[in-house]
């Protein structure tokens, strides 16, 4: 889509059902995990997107053959046979926009034998990778270029890391901290992994990728705290089952507050590491009903979207943003100063599409203060950030005449959202429901 997408506006409240595809965090992780196991893994229903299928051309460049095989449902489950033993490789990988890409295989491409050269869209030269690739030579692997923390650059293995300890500030992003883990039952010695910074935002995501790898064998021992200690060891073939992106759904869960109607998302796990299971603590604090009942969850706005003081939303915060200049009163957005580093400045971004829209909203140290504020139509622009365009998408339903630029950016982890957008609010017609008044 090249032209600004009208975001529908909906008069009436929502009463609408959902299903939400598979997590990219689970997926990209155990498809990074299938390339080293023991046997041929399979992932079941994973997402298809962007960032996996770039994850997808990546670990096949350095030698793992993944292969799509029916499934249960739609979408086709993946088997990954892992990277042979001793391979060679002289890859080029685009990362894209790909966080999980950029720095979740260059540790792997590390314990391959040749050069790995690793580069990405125009806005990824400027997303941060000092730490890993500071990491990488700490741990005595040859990484040419990237002197600047920045794409490109060229990682040359050997086909061994001898692991041990290395100190890593993780202060810009858990990922620095889950590309390492994830490959280090790998190394000869194991790894002794610390965080040598101020505090690391978006834990959850680094309990995700420890419980995952304990999941399949691997000893990780996080009891010290910023200290991970991973042993060497294989990592075990799995076959399983990718929950759904619970991230991706608060967009629709937002929804519900936005038109003070009711979301349903079926199949929500009771027990997770997604940091997206957050939207039932935050949701009622914006003044929704939220309930969770056999693995249905409901969330149904109330009268008004109340302002609220919140802490560590992580990628949450676009959608949060939303909501909060739709609120009757002021709100605070606290510990997400990283976001700053993300797909754009999604701070800046924030404040530039909310004031153009009428909104009142300012950037602090680590977050957003946002006043209420009347809004008008007008275009919210992307950044080619997918969490950018889905808050347009919330803001419009809200507010008449919004369009969303390149809304098409949203493929890079949920391709099908603008039909899936636009279902929800035919769900809405078809209840016909009084309007909001």
């Amino acid at each position: 889509m090249t032209e600004p997408w009208p975001a529908p506006f909906s008069a009436a409240p929502l009463d609408a059902t959902v299903t939400i595809p598979a997590s990219k965090s689970l997926t990209n992780r155990y498809l990074v995990l299938g390339a080293l196991a023991e046997g041929p893994s399979r992932l079941r229903a994973p997402l298809q997107s962007r960032d996996s299928d770039l994850m997808v051309d990546a670990l096949r460049a350095l030698g793992a053959g993944i292969d799509e095989v029916p499934g249960a449902g739609s979408v086709p489950d993946l088997v990954v046979t892992p990277i042979p033993a001793g391979h060679a490789a002289d890859a080029a990988v685009d990362c894209g926009l790909a966080g999980t890409v950029m720095r979740f295989v260059p540790p792997l491409a590390a314990l391959l034998r040749g050069a790995v050269t690793f580069d990405g869209d125009p806005a990824a030269r400027v997303r941060p990778m000092a730490p890993v690739l500071a990491a990488l030579r700490g741990l005595g692997v040859s990484v040419e270029g990237g002197g600047d923390g920045f794409m490109p650059f060229t990682v040359h293995g050997t086909g061994t890391v001898s692991g041990g300890h290395v100190a890593v500030d993780a202060g810009g992003s858990s990922q620095f901290i889950s590309a390492i883990l994830l490959v280090a039952a790998r190394f000869e010695g194991g790894l002794h992994l610390e965080h040598s910074g101020s505090s690391v935002p978006s834990v959850d995501h680094i309990s995700m990728t420890v419980e995952v790898l304990r999941s399949l064998g691997v000893t990780v021992d996080n009891s010290v705290p910023n200290h991970w200690k991973v042993q060497p060891g294989p990592i075990a073939a799995f076959d399983v089952q990718l929950e759904q992106d619970l991230s991706n759904a608060g967009p629709f869960l937002a929804a519900a507050l936005a038109t003070r109607g009711t979301v349903r998302i079926p199949d929500w796990p009771l027990d997770t590491t997604q940091v997206g299971d957050k939207w039932r603590q935050i949701l009622p604090q914006l003044g929704a009903t939220v309930t969770l009942e056999g693995g249905l969850l409901t969330v149904t706005g109330g009268p008004e979207i109340l302002g609220a003081d919140l802490a560590d939303t992580s990628e949450l915060a676009p959608s949060v943003a939303a909501l909060c200049a739709l609120a009757t009163g002021p709100s605070r957005l606290r510990g997400i100063a990283h976001l700053r580093g993300h797909e754009t400045d999604r701070l800046a971004a924030l404040v530039a599409e909310i004031n153009a829209l009428g909104g009142d909203a300012v950037e602090t140290e680590d977050g957003l203060a946002i006043n209420p504020a009347p809004l008008h139509g007008g275009l919210f622009h992307s950044y080619e950030d997918h969490r950018m365009a889905t808050a347009g998408a919330i803001i419009g339903l809200a507010v008449p005449g919004v369009e969303v630029e390149n809304i098409a950016t949203t493929a890079k982890t949920m391709p099908a959202f603008p039909q899936m957008w636009a279902d929800m609010a035919a769900q809405t017609a078809a209840a016909g429901i009084p309007g909001r008044g």
